[in-house]
């Protein structure tokens, strides 16, 4: 294929998006038509395709242009294919590489929260939570365990920051995704959800509370590690829910808190 470029000058401008900008100018806040991302991995690739994401170019180790990989290129069409030795690779300033590839994309359009929230039953909302890790976990068991949308407070990480889009097995792509406005528990309540906010208190009802699962339409309500969510948004929720914990543990990780709250929340 002609369009396979094997790279031979670090500085040549085609690889910026890969190894000198950072999050926040791939992101282009004031040009967010012309936004970016890096999506990694075949398969991550190849969901943020499916999602209608624009290719730009990808970068890929030579020698690691397996089959899989081999879709993702030709699922790109024209675009050119960056290449090199690993050991070139890693010379690229911040560069780190798994599963051999990457592809930058255009941002695709921002959702609108009231766009999702108006034919779904469960949904997830997230004040805060930055750890790209973690969002991209929570991204994962939404997908697998009911979820309908994820919304997002600004506090957030971006979702299509490389490494939560990674952590997601692009998922990201899959699970429709939105940021709120301020008032966003009075958006939800204007639009029919009850709201389930986790969290540690002593009036905290059980996860498995059958009038949870009765709610017609929910919001699963999660904050960041750590701090939680803030006490108005845990005053301002209709339900204050809790996993109960043996051996004296308190609480486990936003993201495991998630899965455990989507498989019991989403079933009927």
């Amino acid at each position: 294929m002609d369009r396979f470029i094997e790279i031979t000058d670090f500085h040549a401008p085609e690889l910026d998006v890969y190894a000198r900008l950072t999050e926040a100018q791939l992101l282009n806040r004031f040009e967010p038509k012309k936004g970016m991302f890096i999506a990694e991995s075949p398969k991550v690739i190849l969901r943020a395709l499916a999602a209608g994401c624009r290719p730009v170019s990808l970068l890929a180790e030579r020698h690691h242009c397996n089959a899989e990989a081999m879709e993702a290129i030709l699922a790109c069409g024209e675009v050119p294919v960056y290449t090199a030795s690993l050991e070139v690779l890693t010379q690229l300033t911040g560069f780190q590489l798994t599963r051999g590839m990457l592809c930058a994309m255009y941002r695709p359009p921002m959702r609108q929260p009231e766009e999702l929230l108006k034919n779904a039953r469960r949904v997830a909302v997230l004040e805060d939570v930055m750890n790209p890790t973690n969002l991209g976990a929570i991204f994962r068991s939404a997908a697998a365990l009911g979820m309908e949308a994820v919304l997002l407070t600004g506090g957030c990480t971006d979702p299509l920051y490389r490494r939560c889009a990674r952590v997601s097995m692009g998922t990201v792509f899959q699970v429709p995704w939105a940021y709120l406005p301020e008032d966003w528990l009075g958006l939800l309540r204007d639009m029919g959800f009850r709201t389930a906010a986790m969290a540690l208190r002593r009036d905290s009802r059980p996860v498995d509370d059958p009038e949870l699962k009765q709610a017609e339409r929910l919001a699963v309500v999660l904050g960041t590690e750590g701090d939680g969510l803030r006490q108005s948004t845990i005053d301002g929720c209709d339900y204050t829910v809790l996993i109960p914990m043996a051996n004296g543990v308190d609480s486990l990780n936003v993201a495991a808190a998630s899965a455990v709250a989507f498989w019991e929340l989403s079933r009927k």
